[in-house]
């Protein structure tokens, strides 16, 4: 990514700069290091730069001010060598942390959490996500408000000199907690409507009968590219994290001829925080209505086994653990010759070696959905009186004729369904 940051520094003529800190602690299922060149693109992302870092391994993070005494004097050092504008921690902080490490340093401290919240309150662009984010926010600042007082400030303004006054934001730092809990009130009001809103498209979907493919994955892996290319849309595609807040969904054609919707997602991500996931789970919970997950991994990333393990535990949290699963392993091209990644093994998951840069690989997934979708149908013969023209119908447009014949008791059919059109005609079911 340090290519991509420079460019961004050459036309921002003062980045903020940063140190990131983090705490090491033993068993932990990604390294100090890995997680905090995560934090680093994160930091990217928010618009700042990373000026240094400091890792301690301890036990735990201090309960006090998250790094030990010795920490931070290092921090201090490094701060008056580089004149960054404040230190950011990759883990979410508790009250007393966020204050304590602020007093210590003397300067504005930002976690994990508050950063990635910035990130989404700079990237949602529709009335839902900038509901879903403030509602994040607020939520992150209302447990924060008890006893720190003026302390708040410190931490306040959005990392790379913006002002994002979206959402949340900076001012409402200064809002007593109950406008606070007031303003969460009329917003989960708001996103309720929203929901029931996209309950009735659901609701029609599945009317409709129209097979739902929701692409899931960590964020960065690819979705957007894919969906683009797989539904011929113009899906926002950034090399940046986050790029997608809102779900979109938009229709293509199999090889079989069967329609389908597919269905981009917000990307998940180690240590996301639960602000995040309360306030989205709404939109989070589309892909348990979805048949197909068609799980987007970057291959070429040396945390790629992690990476899947954070989506699918996400997956199961999200009550969609049991779908259909195509995994693809994505960014092939971008592969060096003896680079390998490891498979985290799951029961009954199809994986596809590809790049969205081949299109080749575009007829692959294509296909390979298809035979996913055929193995959840069932083929059967009726023979329907002609009083009962519309279950013929139905048949026909839901499902693959095989064969097809005029009798003096009605039309026989024999036909290929989903398992649930069987079950509204099986009273003519042929044995």
């Amino acid at each position: 990514m340090e290519e991509k940051k420079k460019g961004l520094y050459e036309t921002q003529e003062e980045m903020e700069k940063y140190i990131l800190a983090a705490v090491e602690e033993d068993g932990g299922e990604i390294d100090a290091e890995q997680s905090l060149d995560e934090l680093s693109d994160l930091l990217w992302t928010a618009g700042g730069e990373e000026a240094g870092r400091v890792i301690q391994k301890r036990e735990s993070p201090h309960p006090k001010t998250y790094l030990g005494s010795g920490k931070i004097q290092e921090v201090k050092a490094m701060l008056e060598m580089c004149g960054a504008s404040g230190v950011i921690t990759d883990d979410e902080l508790s009250p007393a942390q966020l204050r304590n490490l602020s007093e210590a340093l003397g300067t504005k401290v930002i976690d994990r959490t508050l950063l990635i919240l910035d990130i989404f309150s700079q990237r949602a662009s529709t009335k839902e996500g900038q509901t879903q984010v403030e509602l994040a926010q607020l939520n992150y600042r209302l447990t924060r408000l008890a006893g720190l007082g003026t302390e708040l400030s410190r931490q306040g303004g959005s990392v790379g000199g913006g002002n994002h006054s979206r959402g949340a934001g900076e001012t409402k730092l200064e809002l007593d907690r109950r406008y606070i809990r007031q303003r969460i009130d009329v917003l989960k009001r708001q996103l309720k409507e929203l929901e029931s809103q996209r309950e009735v498209a659901r609701s029609r979907r599945v009317k409709n009968q129209i097979p739902v493919i929701a692409l899931v994955g960590y964020t960065n892996a690819g979705k957007s590219t894919w969906f683009n290319r797989l539904t011929n849309s113009g899906v926002l595609e950034e090399d940046k994290l986050f790029a997608t807040l809102e779900t979109t969904t938009r229709k293509a054609t199999l090889p079989s001829g069967r329609e389908v919707l597919f269905s981009d997602t917000v990307g998940f991500i180690h240590k996301l925080p639960h602000h995040l996931v309360d306030a989205f789970r709404a939109t989070l919970e589309e892909v348990r209505y979805a048949d197909i997950l068609l799980h987007v991994v970057d291959a070429s990333d040396e945390k790629a086994s992690m990476e899947m393990k954070v989506t699918m535990d996400a997956m199961e949290d999200l009550g969609a653990g049991d779908k259909p699963v195509l995994q693809l392993m994505n960014k092939q091209d971008q592969l060096q010759e003896m680079q390998r990644v490891v498979i985290f093994p799951q029961k009954g998951y199809q994986q596809l070696k590809v790049s969205a840069f081949r299109e080749e690989d575009w007829h692959r997934v294509l296909s390979a959905l298809d035979h996913i979708l055929d193995e959840r149908e069932v083929e059967y013969s009726v023979c329907i009186p002609y009083t009962e023209g519309r279950f013929v119908s139905l048949l026909r447009q839901n499902g693959k004729v095989l064969e097809e014949e005029y009798r003096e008791e009605g039309t026989y059919l024999r036909v290929r369904t989903s398992k649930q059109y069987q079950n509204m005609v099986k009273a003519y079911l042929q044995s």
